[in-house]
């Protein structure tokens, strides 16, 4: 009797820890979630924001803006995955920013994820680490995978802890681990970071604000279902 009610206690523990590690996000993401479910990140009357007045507006379910301001969370995220579409216009150069530390100051206290309109001659020929999908200045993307201006593209970047993953078009575009970027200005690949970008990567905390680059280089950009899933 204690044996059977040994191998019980034994099977019941199993399957709680199968249970538990099932819950858990596996990463990398190999496809875009479906994230329906999930909050979104900004209500809509951008109660929950961070932005300048007159800026920035949400109009038939998108967000845009008029000039090169930020769209912030008032929130702080450490582990999370977002979710979001975005269309450029021609010459759209913008992003997506995580672990913001500092708002007055964010271009060194954060990493940029970014959104560009690589079929602009403009950006076409800039750095590929300033192309769509890099990690500006760090890293550039493994191919592009944009959409010409006009059409809507998927983003899904997630963050846990060090490392950073990025889906574009249902592609896996970049991977960063932060923690091996310990100089400010030369990357571990031997390329020349701008240089604004003047603390190391390995540096930063994790954790901080999300941030929607506004109308940069004289382009708008577009954004909407913009959704969150904090994860462990």
């Amino acid at each position: 009797m204690k044996s059977a009610f040994f191998n019980l206690f034994i099977f019941i523990t199993i399957f709680s820890i199968s249970i538990s590690c099932d819950s858990k996000t596996e990463l990398p993401l190999t496809a875009h979630p479906d994230s329906g479910s999930w909050p979104a990140l900004f209500e809509s009357d951008l109660s929950n924001a961070i932005y300048p007045d007159s800026v920035w507006s949400f109009e038939n379910g998108e967000f845009t803006a008029t000039e090169d301001q930020f769209l912030w969370t008032e929130q702080e995220y450490d582990n999370f995955i977002v979710d979001l579409e975005f269309k450029n216009a021609d010459g759209t150069n913008s992003g997506v920013v995580v672990y913001c530390s500092d708002l007055d100051d964010w271009i060194p206290n954060s990493v940029e994820i970014q959104i560009a309109d690589d079929y602009n001659e403009k950006w076409a020929n800039s750095p590929k680490s300033w192309q769509c999908g890099a990690i500006f200045g760090r890293k550039p993307a493994t191919k592009s995978a944009v959409k010409k201006p006009g059409a809507w593209n998927r983003y899904t970047i997630t963050c846990r802890d060090n490392m950073i993953y990025v889906l574009l078009n249902g592609e896996q575009v970049n991977h960063i681990d932060l923690s091996k970027f310990t100089d400010a200005q030369v990357n571990p690949d031997g390329s020349k970071a701008p240089s604004w970008l003047s603390k190391a990567p390995a540096s930063l905390p994790t954790v901080g604000k999300i941030g929607f680059q506004g109308k940069h280089a004289g382009a708008p950009v577009y954004f909407r279902n913009i959704r969150i899933k904090e994860i462990e």
